[in-house]
């Protein structure tokens, strides 16, 4: 009988694990699937990185890697800066143009950029409300994360957030945050190429390595104390 009862005590609390660890994986893969991470899902983001149409990805390529090689030369002061000043002497030069251009034909075609000046780019409140709210809603997520992470609800999360913050650690001694755009900008208009051509032997290593991860990880849970295990809330 005693037996009986612990087998169903232990079954019980396997099954409460479970339905805990099946909580904890949804509400990580509902942060990720609702933050900003997943915009390279959209059609556009993905065209560009696709290279889908080259003009256009080319375009975008090279004027965030020249604003990113600016940053990394001049101070973001002085490349605001220039950025305006070259954006003014566009408009200043193409007004006088016209304005000399009507004068010697007498023609009454008025200002250059009247079209544009009678545009509205007043933002509409509701508009702004809606961004707040969805940036309200990613910070939300994001302070839930770090308390958890944090706080150490589960040690072997708090572990891997340790280890990440350790390598980084190395990272920053060999590169700065500038240094880390250009790459990253680098690696989202080519890996996403590479990996469209390589699907299947990527996807083949990929998982070769995430089942090793999963298995070690396994195993460290395997020998925490019961107490540090994860925890067991509704």
């Amino acid at each position: 009988m005693a037996d009986t009862q612990s087998s169903q005590i232990s079954s019980s609390q396997g099954l409460a694990d479970g339905q805990n660890s099946a909580k904890d994986s949804k509400f990580t893969d509902s942060f990720f699937s609702s933050s900003p991470v997943s915009l390279i899902q959209s059609p556009q983001v993905k065209d560009l990185v696709y290279w889908r149409d080259p003009k256009k990805s080319g375009v975008v390529f090279g004027v965030s890697m020249l604003l990113l090689l600016s940053l990394a030369a001049f101070s973001v002061i002085s490349v605001v800066s220039y950025l305006l000043l070259a954006l003014l002497c566009v408009t200043i030069s193409f007004r006088i143009y016209k304005s000399v251009v009507q004068a010697v034909q007498k023609s009454g075609d008025g200002h250059p950029f009247k079209a544009f000046m009678e545009k509205d780019v007043s933002v509409p409140p509701e508009t702004f409300r809606k961004h707040v709210d969805t940036l309200l809603t990613y910070v939300n997520k994001a302070l839930k994360q770090m308390s958890r992470l944090f706080l150490v609800e589960d040690l072997v999360d708090s572990l891997k957030l340790a280890v990440g913050m350790w390598l980084l650690t190395y990272v920053g001694a060999v590169f700065n945050g500038i240094t880390l755009l250009i790459l990253a900008d680098i690696l989202i208009f080519t890996m996403p190429l590479v990996y469209e051509k390589n699907k299947t032997q990527i996807d083949k290593y990929v998982d070769i390595a995430r089942t090793q991860i999963n298995t070690t990880m396994a195993k460290l849970q395997e020998k925490l104390p019961a107490s540090m295990k994860r925890s067991k809330t509704e």
